[in-house]
Formats: structure tokens, sequence, C-alpha cells
């Protein structure tokens, strides 16, 4: 019930108010006071409006907790927005108009960088240097691609690199060669570094700008928390962690961040000490917090890095030699997380294959046994192929399932570079969603932007459909069996991604809880579930404070 003893600062009403609680309750208005939602009910919340309180009429707009991303690269894409951003497009003829302008604007540029560009694009995804060195070739170029598990470099790249045929591929990664064994330019995951390594670094002052961009569009989402997937410096990337320290000290960061501190897979547990302290060093103030360890334990499915338990098949169906990379010996990787989870970090793993879900929830089933049952939250991302028999461990081991819902509909990098070479059986095991939420699991939710866009509302629109927003007429739906109801996927990119994010004040929307809400422009439940991406933001709350309003 309300107390009445002093007006709200603020009162939201006129509904609907989508609560998230146990039991998906709705109410029509919301009162807060001091950061905080004092009331949650119907008309008599109007009680607490007084002379000084803001009152929004919601007008039939649908009130919601803000959304949370789980997993995401802020810093990285907001200074990458302000590169060579191909994300916008999807063609070979668009990047090449896109680089050419980029280069012909910014002729002082020593490198020109960037990314963001799709593997479809090019035949087996594996564009060669050959592309960029007809665009630049009197300056070295370095451009990401979307996933960020490769980069192509032009052949003055590799020249200032001194990267050759007699150049070995990395343990964790891949050159591509031609048939003379000569590098093509495009490398792949931990030979990213052969060239990234040389990238000039973003400054202090473009870090922190990168990051602000990054909270504004997020902002601009609904999303009012979110865990950033890697602090410290890897494959070439700056450390974001700088800037995030610098906006929370100065008053700048008015989301709620949590950070995964990156794991060096080339050390051991000699780290440890050097994350402890970093954790003590970034838990600034009540928005910024570092308890979180990020460990990659394989690569991506699309230049079959990615960890399986059986082999990737060739281009005629047959089993090849390679079944992905496990950038951490499994018996390290218990012994590791076992540590970890007894210095009170959470463990955020990247997974992707069905053998990397499988040894991550293996550690987190050793910490289980060796350190008892602590309140760490680990919390397993991607999820892009799980055998049936690991879908039930997520719940008897606690470990959350930190899905990306966008990457579960049918489009060009599924359907020609993933389900041919994973097989009929194991490609019906991807993203299942399903399966994890009947079989008890807590599912939390991200975008991993900038590897896709970080927009909830077309995350929630593919967890419902398994179709891509927009797709056209005649696409079937993906594995439809595992196609979720929208007050689960809500639920997942609100309490799920509170829980995982420690941040059990907020994810749903009840008295005492922080007001961290966002308003949308129509009710989604109300509407056909192929028109949910095509909601708006309209504001966005953090502690009742308004960060962002939709013009007009």
């Amino acid at each position: 019930m309300p107390t009445f003893d002093q007006p709200a600062d603020l009162v939201l009403t006129g509904g609907p108010v989508h609560t998230v609680d146990a039991a998906r309750s709705r109410a029509t208005s919301v009162a807060v006071r001091g950061g905080r939602i004092v009331a949650v009910g119907h008309d008599e919340v109007r009680d607490l409006i007084g002379s000084r309180t803001r009152v929004v009429d919601l007008a039939g707009k649908l009130l919601l907790p803000g959304f949370q991303d789980a997993h995401v690269h802020p810093v990285g894409g907001g200074v990458e927005a302000g590169q060579c951003d191909l994300t916008g497009a999807v063609t070979a003829d668009e990047y090449r108009e896109i680089i050419s302008g980029y280069a012909d604007a910014h002729p002082d540029a020593e490198w020109i960088t960037g990314g963001g560009w799709s593997m479809e694009a090019f035949p087996g995804g594996t564009p060669t240097r050959r592309f960029l060195d007809a665009l630049v070739p009197d300056r070295p170029v370095y451009l990401v691609n979307r996933d960020h598990h490769g980069g192509l470099a032009n052949s003055r790249a590799l020249e200032l690199c001194a990267v050759d045929a007699d150049t070995p591929d990395p343990a964790d990664g891949r050159l591509e060669r031609d048939a003379d064994g000569v590098p093509t330019g495009m490398l792949q995951e931990g030979a990213m570094g052969l060239v990234a390594r040389r990238v000039p670094a973003p400054g202090p002052d473009e870090l922190l700008a990168g990051l602000l961009r990054a909270q504004r569009l997020l902002h601009s989402r609904g999303v009012t928390a979110w865990q950033d997937a890697l602090l410290g410096a890897h494959a070439g990337m700056a450390d974001p962690s700088p800037a995030y320290a610098r906006a929370a000290r100065d008053g700048l960061l008015t989301a709620r961040v949590v950070g995964s501190l990156w794991w060096d897979r080339a050390r051991g547990e000699e780290q440890l000490p050097e994350l402890l302290a970093r954790r003590e060093e970034l838990t600034i103030g009540d928005r910024l917090r570092a308890t979180t360890v990020k460990i990659m334990q394989d690569g991506v499915a699309e230049n079959h890095t990615a960890a399986m338990l059986g082999p990737y098949l060739t281009a005629c169906g047959c089993a090849s030699d390679n079944s992905g990379i496990s950038f951490i010996d499994p018996e390290r990787l218990r012994a590791y997380v076992t540590s970890l989870d007894a210095a009170d970090f959470q463990v955020h793993f990247h997974a992707l294959g069905d053998r990397a879900v499988r040894e991550a929830l293996d550690a987190v089933a050793a910490a289980r046994k060796a350190n008892g049952w602590r309140d760490t939250r680990p919390h397993l991302a991607h999820l892009q192929v799980v055998h049936p028999d690991d879908v039930p461990r997520f719940r008897e081991l606690g470990a959350s399932a930190n899905i990306q819902a966008l990457w579960a509909a049918h489009e060009p990098q599924m359907d020609e570079l993933t389900i041919p070479f994973l097989g009929a059986e194991r490609a019906a095991h991807q993203y299942p969603f399903g399966d994890l939420l009947r079989s008890g699991a807590t599912l939390c939710a991200g975008s991993d932007w900038p590897v896709s866009s970080p927009d909830p509302l077309e995350a929630l629109q593919v967890a419902v459909t398994r179709r891509e927003p927009g797709a056209a007429e005649g696409t079937p739906v993906f594995l439809p069996e595992q196609r979720i109801d929208l007050g689960a996927a809500v639920a997942a990119y609100t309490a799920g991604s509170a829980y995982v994010n420690h941040l059990d004040d907020t994810g749903s929307i009840r008295v005492g809880a922080l007001a961290d809400l966002t308003v949308l422009d129509r009710d989604i439940f109300a509407g056909p579930a192929e028109g949910i991406a095509e909601a708006r933001v309209e504001g966005t709350y953090v502690g009742g404070v308004e960060v962002y309003a939709a013009e007009g």
C-alpha cells in the first residue's frame, strides 16, 4: 500500500504498467520518491500527487522496468561509431563506398580502422586484402567484422606488422591463407592481435566520448543498466576501464554498470591478485562495480572456432578434422573458476559451441563442489549449440542462460555459413530458449552490441517469433519449438538480467525498488508479435531521473 505521509516526486499514471512480478500483474499508476518506487496501483496512487510532483500521463503507453543488457560492449561500439562504421550496410558494394568515402574524408589518418562488415557479403565469409588494396593502397587498413571474432587487413597493414607466409598461426587463432600459404589478410580470433596491436589506440578523451555516445544510444533503447562483457585489453582493443572510472567519478555515468574483468587466457591463476585489485579500483559509487570475470572459452561457429563435441562438416558434408578451439584447457578452466568463485567473483562465460557449454558447466559444477553454493550467479552467454543433456544442468547448477535472441533466426550467416557445416542434427540444437525455459533455467538477455543491434525490442520479437523483424513473407520460423512467450522474454531482459547483475532492487516494478523505468509508445502485449520491434521508447528513467525523452 502507498504511504501518504508526503507527496511523490514523480507519478506515472494512465498505464498499463507491466510489473514483471511473479504473477505478471498489471497496474495503471506508479509513484516515485527519492529515486525509489513508493506506490504501485491504480487511482489511489494519484493521492500522492502534490504541488511539486511531476506527473507523466502515460495515455495508454506501456510502462516497464528498465531493460538491462547482460552482455554488451558499449565503449567499443561507441568508438567504432566514430570510425569507419560499416554496420548499416550489408553488401560488398556498400562497403566499398563507405570505406572509400571515409578514407577520402580523413586524408591525415595514419590508419583506417573501424568495422561492422557482415561475413555473408563475401564468398565463404572471408574477403581478402585485395578488396581493401583496391580502395586504400597507400595506408594500412584494419576492419573487424560484425561479430568481432575476425578482422581484415590490407597489404600495407600486413607489411607493417611483418605478417607473411612464415608467420605461424597463434595457438588461439588462425591466419587464412591462399594456396601458396600466403596470408590473405583475414585474421581469425587470436590472430587478430598480429595486426591489431599495431593499430593506434584511442586516447582517453576518445574512449570517454565513445562511452557517452553509447550511453545515449542505450538509454534511447530503454536500457537502464548493463554488464560490459570485456573490461581489459584484448586483440588490440583498448581497455574501456579508464573511461568508466572517469565517467563514474565525474557524475557522467547515468546507467548502472557491472564490468566483466577480462581473464587473460595466456596466463593462469597468478592474475587473480590483479583482478582483486581491479575489482576494488573499479567499484565507484552506486553506478559502477567490477565484480565479474569474463572467460572466453571458444570462438564462433561461422569461422569454425566455436568448440564442438564433434567435427565440423566440409562443403561436401563430410566430417572435417576440426572441432573448434577450447581456448582454455578444461581441467585448468575448472581450477580457475573454482578460485574465482571462492574469491566471490561472478564468472561470465563466452560459450557458443556445445563443447564449450559443457566445459563451462563442468567448471561451475567443480566450483559448487569445492566451495559450496555461493551467491556468485555465474552465467553463460551466446549458447548457440547446447547438447540436450546439458540443458537441465543450468537449473541444477544455478547457472543463468544469457541469450542473444536476435541471432535465433534464418538469415544468410545462419543459412549459408553455419547450418551446412553443423549438419542437421546439431543445427537443431541451436539457441534452445524454449527448452531452457521449460527446464527451469534462469534466462537473462543481452545484445552483444556492436556485434548486433542494441535494441531490446528487436530481440524480444525474435525470441517470440524466431524470425527477423521485417523478414520476407514465407521466411520459415527457425526451430519453432524454441519460441518463448513475450512475458518470459521481457522478464529475461529485465528481472533476469537484474539477477545476474546482482541489482536485486531493480528488474521489476514494486514498492521499494529503484525507479529504473522505460515507457514504450504502445502496449506490445496487445498487438501482433510481428509488430513488437515497431514500438518505440518514449522515455527512460534511472532512479526516477529522466535520462532519455523522445523528441516530439
